[in-house]
């Protein structure tokens, strides 16, 4: 045997020993640590046993099965295995995914929360839907028949804008015409002329409106003393008004005690008149003094209100001599 055949047999027995040893150590470490779990989906993408699973882009296991729920035929349960120790909990969600577009379909597992329970062996992984090529097939075709009505509405609104639009400028047309131009530039030189005719007049209108208010202003200027006076006459008589009114609210309150008085008088006279019969003249006439001098009181202190305050009459003023 040649050299070169010994050194290919040697270099070929080599690289099965290599890829011997390289399948034993895969299946070594999967062997006896590993933990069962199942996750169900809608769609299972072609996922066949074997395929990764990865728990939060990492490689944590492989799937063992693929096959129709027995319990409910309208999902695909999925068995796999995970390395025992990798922190499935109940809120990791289960999905189908790839790690780039040209590769197999894997199960990728989120991370979830490290506050949740962690999941127990052959419990069943919360999973997340994926959309389908033909659910994203029909959507396109949906959303392309949508588009289609849409941009039929917008053709036949554009087409009534347009109409409008052509109406419009049609009656643009019709009043920005040779007969309407010359028709407004007669008004504007009418208004041209008027305003010349009445720029005098506005101008000696405004003239008396500020001579008008320049006298209001000095008019207002000698009204305001007059007004301070005014208010120091007020205040005045205010004052005057509170130093009479404690005397005057006193002689009210004896007239309104002479005034009772004669009241329970009259009943007394009224009683007595009604007892005595035989003296009723003499009753009468006793009334009519009593009221003679009550009417001689009210006509005194009509005529002189100061007696009630003063007992004798003030002396008459002299007259001053030369």
């Amino acid at each position: 045997m040649k050299t070169e055949a010994k050194v290919g047999a040697f270099v070929l027995v080599c690289a099965v020993v290599v890829l011997a040893t390289i399948y034993h150590v895969s299946n070594a470490q999967f062997k006896g640590a590993r933990t069962p779990y199942r996750t169900y989906l809608k769609y299972a993408g072609g996922l066949e046993p074997g395929a990764d699973v990865l728990f939060g882009g990492v490689k944590a296991g492989q799937v063992t099965a693929v096959r129709p729920d027995s319990q409910d035929p309208t999902r695909i349960e999925i068995l796999l295995d995970v390395r025992e120790g990798t922190p499935l909990n109940a809120k990791s969600v289960a999905k189908l995914g790839s790690v780039t577009v040209i590769t197999s379909p894997v199960i990728s597992i989120s991370m979830g929360s490290n506050d949740a329970p962690r999941l127990p062996a052959n419990s069943a992984i919360p999973s997340l839907e994926t959309i389908s090529l033909d659910d994203t097939e029909r959507k396109i075709v949906a959303l392309a028949d949508s588009a289609q009505g849409l941009l039929e509405t917008v053709h036949t609104d554009v087409n009534e804008v347009t109409g409008d639009a052509r109406q419009l400028m049609s009656n643009l047309n019709g009043v920005t015409g040779k007969p309407n131009q010359q028709h407004l530039s007669e008004i504007l030189t009418n208004a041209d002329a008027m305003v010349t005719r009445i720029s005098p007049k506005i101008d000696q209108v405004a003239d008396q409106v500020l001579k008008l208010t320049n006298d209001a202003n000095g008019v207002m200027a000698k009204v305001g003393p007059v007004l301070d006076n005014a208010n120091a006459t007020v205040s005045n008589a205010n004052n005057t008004i509170t130093a009479v009114r404690d005397p005057l609210q006193t002689d009210l309150a004896e007239m309104r005690k002479a005034l009772e008085q004669t009241r329970g008088l009259i009943a007394n006279l009224q009683t007595a008149v009604r007892a005595k019969d035989q003296n009723i003249a003499d009753t009468i006439e006793n009334l009519r003094a009593a009221t003679e001098n009550l009417n001689a009181l009210t006509e005194s202190v009509k005529e002189r209100p100061w007696s009630l305050i003063r007992i004798r009459q003030p002396e008459d003023r002299k007259v001053p001599k030369k």
